[in-house]
């Protein structure tokens, strides 16, 4: 048996838990993260729109987050305030916030997808893979670019929408704005 939110779940006859009803007709699946991570630092992390993104809180200024990214494939980076001020930190190369980032999306995602998302060929055949450090010093060894942060206000617009869901109350009835995908099926 294992347990998954506080219930025992038994094993089916391959050694895997059986899944509930809702699990199984779910068409999507959660991958959970790689390892457990503390959100207190960068709070929002996405590979998304050919980039790695997120959101990453100011280390002098509780009220100040800062919105980075990563460009797939030629590593042009950004990062700037939710006011779309420039971090004074990524003058020419990746700034603290950057390096948090990445460090917490091979937290989230597993640096061997952080590194194919990205694109970067770590070349690490070891039994370890890649880690967040190598992944920085690989991007930082190609000298990229400073990217356009027009991306800031639509990362920063998903992270807020993000908070509104933890506001809302437990509960089992679906809500309208997650109905992406018509019924498949229905219920009597």
């Amino acid at each position: 048996m294992f347990r998954r939110n506080g219930e025992n779940i038994p094993f089916d006859v391959h050694g895997r838990g059986t899944l509930p009803v809702w699990e199984q007709s779910s068409t999507a699946r959660v991958v959970p993260p790689a390892r457990p991570r503390k959100l207190a630092k960068v709070p929002f992390v996405e590979l998304a729109d050919g980039r790695l993104q997120g959101v990453v809180s100011s280390g002098s200024d509780a009220g100040r987050v800062y919105v980075s990214s990563i460009a797939t494939g030629t590593y042009a980076f950004a990062c700037s305030t939710n006011n779309n001020r420039p971090c004074g930190g990524a003058r020419g190369s990746f700034c603290n916030h950057i390096r948090a980032l990445v460090g917490e999306a091979v937290l989230q995602y597993g640096a061997e997808r952080v590194a194919r998302y990205l694109k970067a060929d770590t070349g690490d055949t070891s039994a370890t893979g890649p880690d967040a450090h190598t992944l920085v010093a690989l991007m930082t060894a190609t000298r990229p670019e400073q990217g356009d942060t027009s991306a800031a206000a639509p990362v920063f617009s998903r992270f807020l929408r993000h908070l509104a869901y933890l506001e809302l109350e437990p509960t089992t009835a679906p809500l309208p704005e997650m109905q992406w995908f018509p019924p498949t099926r229905t219920v009597a």
